[in-house]
């Protein structure tokens, strides 16, 4: 598995992957928006605000996800690659670029709280969904790296500041980005 930055033109594809495992997880939210309304989103909201990364098996992609400064945005794998570690992958590439994260997801989808709990998030808020455009019970999480963690992060980020990483050459890792 090869983990990279993604570039504009393979947002179609990150849509592609985060409709795919929407509506897996969530298929009583099925249709809420169209396939070009995704590629929109992806294209004009979520690449100009994060830092996009997709996991790749070969030339195929099977995971993605987009985070900002505190902020997880989108993590979504395929759902025939769950439970290989793909997420667990795309979610160290956050968790080394920042010392503190948090992000939403849906209390009904059971699957991604335990993900994210699994992997040292803390519950700290649940909503009756008012505020979010599926008016879904939603539930915030949170990640505080430890000193450890801490440490690696700066070791990191001293190699290749995270600001103005898009007129840069990304990061590409080959296997577990721990190795």
């Amino acid at each position: 598995m090869t983990l990279r930055r993604l570039e504009l033109a393979e947002m179609d594809a990150a849509a592609r992957i985060h409709r795919a495992a929407f509506d897996q997880a969530l298929p009583w939210l099925m249709g809420l928006h169209t396939h070009d309304e995704d590629r929109w989103f992806f294209r004009e909201s979520v690449f100009r605000a994060c830092e996009v990364w997709g996991a790749f098996d070969d030339a195929a992609m099977s995971g993605m996800i987009a985070f900002r400064e505190g902020w997880i945005e989108q993590l979504y794998v395929l759902p025939a690659a769950q439970g290989h570690g793909v997420g667990t992958r795309l979610l160290r590439v956050a968790r080394r670029a920042f010392a503190s994260l948090q992000l939403w997801t849906f209390q009904r989808n059971a699957q991604a709280g335990g993900f994210y709990q699994s992997h040292g998030f803390v519950l700290v808020e649940q909503t009756d969904g008012a505020r979010n455009e599926e008016k879904e019970p939603d539930a915030l999480y949170r990640w505080t790296a430890d000193r450890r963690e801490e440490e690696r992060r700066l070791e990191i980020s001293a190699c290749q500041p995270l600001a103005d990483r898009r007129d840069r050459p990304y990061f590409a890792f080959n296997g577990d980005v721990d190795a």
